[in-house]
């Protein structure tokens, strides 16, 4: 028996402003997506595992990623 593999499911977080100048995140198979919402599905995906997007999380809460 085959099974096909589904669609990631993208969420966009509460707090994103009505402009879309957000990204979304999906559960992917080996972790989890991240993707420009302006773009409409059809841009770049990057593929984080969930240490990977934990650190960036950190990171940007404690303004170590402050431009």
């Amino acid at each position: 028996m085959q099974v096909k593999p589904t669609q990631p499911v993208w969420r966009k977080s509460s707090r994103s402003s009505q402009q879309g100048d957000c990204v979304e995140l999906a559960a992917l198979v080996t972790g989890v997506g991240v993707r420009d919402s302006k773009l409409d599905g059809t841009g770049p995906i990057l593929r984080l595992s969930r240490g990977e997007l934990g650190g960036l999380l950190a990171a940007a809460k404690e303004g170590a990623l402050d431009l």
